[in-house]
This record gives C-alpha cells, structure tokens and sequence, in this order.
C-alpha cells in the first residue's frame, strides 16, 4: 500500500537513474532526516547510508558545524556571482585552500555547480586551448569504457556507459573510449595485473596512432572508477599510462569527483596511485554534499592560454550564475578545515584496514566472485559461477536485488551494471559502524542466494 507522500511523489517527480515504469508501481524510499553514518526514513526505520549518498556525504549527516556556517554566510550574504570581475571572501579563500593541497601543481581554480559541469568545463577548455594555441584538428578526448564523468552532453559521452549514450544520441564526435582496468572480468587468463595494465596502455597507445597524435588532445580518468563499478585500477596501471601521454603530449584530467578529500587514505586519489595530471575536476566531498559545488583546477599552462586569448576575444566567454556560490564556497571552506582538524584522512586509513577485511571477507560468499577496495571505497561482483566468473543474464538485475534486500535490512548500497553492488560509507564512519553496515548486508546477500535459487538461476 503506498503512503500519501508516495503516491504525490509519482504524480510530481522524474527520478534520476530509475526505472520509471518499475517506479510508479513500487513507489520511493521517502527520507526525512539525517544524523551521522544514519539516514531516517518518514516511519523511523534507520539505514546505514553505505553509499553516503552519492559518494559525497563524507562528513555524514546534520554536521552542526556545516549547518551554522551556511547559516551565517545566507544572513551576512547569501549570493552574489564572480561574473565581470566580482568576488567575495568565501571564494577567495575557498581558491586559496584548494591551491595549497591539491596533489598536483595548480595555478587557478574554475568554480561550477556539479562534477558534471565542472567535466563538461574540462573538455571546453580542451577545445579553447587548443584552438587559441593554433591547433584546431588537436580536439579529441580520450575517456574509458565504464568511466563515468556526468550527464551533461559532453560529460556523458565521455561517460563510458551504455545506459548514458542509449537513445540520447550521445556520445558527440571527438570522444573516444579505450579499454576498462577492471583485471577480475577482462584479464587474459592467466594474465597478471603487471601485464594486464601493460596490454591496456599498449591499446592506448594504438588508439592513439590510429586517431593520428596531433588530432588527440586529452585523457581523462577517475583515480577509482564509481558508478562503473567501484572498480580501483591494476598494479601498475597509471604509471604505464603516464607513459603513454607523455609521449603524446596529451593533457591529462583527473576526474576526482568521487575520490577528493580522502576517500582512498588520501586527500586525493591522483596521489594515491599516481597520476601525472595536468588539470583536475572536485566537487561532492568539497562540500560534504551539503550545497552543490564544484571547482576545476588548472595549472599555469592553461591558465595562460584562457588570459592570452581572453586579451585577444575581450572576454573569457564560459561560466554559470552560481558558480563560485558565497553559501557552498564557506561550506566548503568549513569542510576543509574539519578535514584537516579532525585528521580526517588519517581516520579514513584507521579504519580501512576493518573496511576491507569485511569487504573481501564476502568473497567467502558463492554468489560473490570478486570484492576489492581502497580507503574506504569499494566494490563486489555478483556471479553465477565463481569457477567460471559466468555472470547472470543482466536482464535478472541480481545486483538490483540484492540492494533491495540490503535496504530491507537497515543499508543503502548501490547497483550498477555487470551485477557490481558499490559500497561508499561517510568517512567519519566508526569500526563499529563497519561491522554493523557488513552484518546487514551479510543478510542481505543470504536472501539474494535464497531468491536466486528460487528463481532457478543457478
């Protein structure tokens, strides 16, 4: 029987990533408040939110300290935009911040409203550079299959993901896909991690030469793939496509949407495995989720290009109304430096040896055939056969089932495609919170067996 708030919610709401058909029957989880690693449903019942929402709610839930800040910046000034040479303290100091410890060399950031938005910036910058430095054939963009950077026309076909280009004419000319790191499900056999990231950047490079190097102008790539799968890359998989770039002359973007602000046990994933980037995409942990924000940062060679033709044109022609918003910029300010107070980074390496010692634990389990993480990310496959690694037909949506069941008993994780199940737990998460968020999905996946044998399909 769905409740009075169900029944308007399907009457009112297109949802993301739903099955809008399955949607009108079964009807929404409708949330009503928050408070630590716990989400509250309209009847009380708690779930531990596994995902932190998106990958993004990274301090948790009803941080008084978030709240207040955001508070006193909406009384002393709740908007003004950076258009036309405006500014405001918040992101001054918020530029400042991000400077001081990004991983990589960084001259100026670029605020937006969304990871999504701050991607779609990446490849418009790409093309302007290129362009402004006399190199209009050099456009081409290099992304990965099951890489996933947003929805907006350009950040979706970087996408590498077939539910995001499906009948939404997408992805656009000058995008290209090479070969998904995920060792468990595409290795040779007996293929190790070493030779696997070998072969992958080998393909890269061939990709390369077939496009033709002066037509290629950027790589872009998640330190941890998400919504592909919580997938983290093979031994030795960066350094060989460091390689690969360098050769080229091919720009590198790190897409740390997900990974920033001590998701893998570091601040940022690009140095947890690496990468030699050039520019690099943040937004979802900036803030803990609690406003919408984003920030591009780029180093001094592209931010010399972006003056020298703003000279040229009269303007740097790109940028949205809430981009640089006082609100979220004081958030994030705050975010920050509760990051760097409460050592934030240093709990998330505490407590990650528990996370993924539970984590690898399930492949104990005979549905589970892989499960592997990093920090306090990480992921499962659901197979048919763990001798064979034989997957379910997708159309079965075993992964989607046993979500189901994990909400069921008290834990929001997340399905994606290939039967992957995702966890992403807040990062203020305790030991004890670990155990209990594993013991309810440890039940949850006893009745995915129980279903999938009754289904028959094993």
């Amino acid at each position: 029987m769905l409740t009075n708030l169900a029944v308007r919610d399907i009457e009112t709401l297109i949802h993301p990533y739903t099955n809008l058909a399955t949607h009108r029957e079964v009807g929404p989880l409708v949330l009503e408040r928050g408070k630590g690693v716990f989400v509250y449903d309209v009847a009380g019942k708690d779930y531990i939110e596994g995902m932190a929402g998106l990958w993004c709610t990274s301090l948790g839930y009803s941080n008084d300290e978030l709240c207040d800040v955001a508070y006193e910046q909406m009384k002393k000034l709740p908007f003004t935009h950076i258009f036309s040479g405006r500014s405001h303290d918040p992101a001054i100091e918020l530029a400042e911040k991000l400077k001081e410890i990004a991983p990589i060399p960084i001259s100026k950031v670029f605020y937006g409203s969304a990871g999504s938005d701050a991607n779609d910036t990446q490849v418009k910058l790409v093309w302007y550079m290129n362009n402004a430095l006399g190199r209009p054939q050099k456009k081409k963009i290099i992304s990965r299959i099951k890489g996933y950077h947003g929805v907006t026309v350009a950040s979706a076909s970087l996408t590498g993901l077939p539910a995001n280009h499906t009948d939404f004419d997408l992805p656009i000319a000058g995008i290209l896909h090479t070969a998904c790191p995920y060792h468990y499900r595409f290795a040779e056999a007996g293929e190790t991690e070493l030779a696997f990231s070998a072969r992958l950047a080998a393909e890269l490079d061939a990709l390369i030469q077939r496009e033709g190097p002066d037509t290629v102008a950027a790589f872009i790539a998640e330190p941890v793939m998400g919504a592909g799968g919580a997938i983290t890359p093979p031994e030795g998989y960066f350094e060989a496509i460091n390689a690969v770039l360098a050769k080229y002359d091919i720009l590198f973007i790190a897409d740390e949407v997900i990974t920033g602000f001590g998701r893998t046990g570091e601040m940022f994933g690009t140095t947890t495995y690496g990468l030699n980037a050039d520019t690099l995409s943040c937004a979802k942990a900036l803030t803990s989720a609690y406003f919408p924000l984003s920030a591009v940062l780029v180093n001094e060679p592209v931010y010399e290009v972006l003056v020298d033709q703003s000279r040229k044109i009269g303007t740097f022609g790109h940028g949205n109304t809430y981009a640089g918003h006082p609100v979220g910029c004081a958030i994030a300010v705050k975010t920050l430096e509760i990051y760097q107070r409460d050592r934030i980074v240093e709990r998330v390496r505490q407590v990650s040896p528990r996370f993924l010692a539970r984590l690898t634990k399930l492949m104990e389990h005979p549905l589970v055939g892989e499960a592997r993480g990093v920090g306090l990310i990480g992921g499962l496959e659901l197979v048919a056969d763990k001798a064979t690694k034989q997957a379910f037909d997708a159309k079965k949506a075993v992964a989607a089932k046993s979500v189901h069941f994990a909400q069921e008993e008290g834990v929001i994780l997340r399905a994606m495609g290939g039967d992957r199940v995702a966890f992403c737990p807040p990062l203020i998460i305790s030991e004890a919170e670990i155990d209990e968020m594993f013991d309810r999905y440890e039940r949850a996946l006893a009745k995915t067996l129980d279903w999938v044998k009754a289904e028959g399909l094993i």
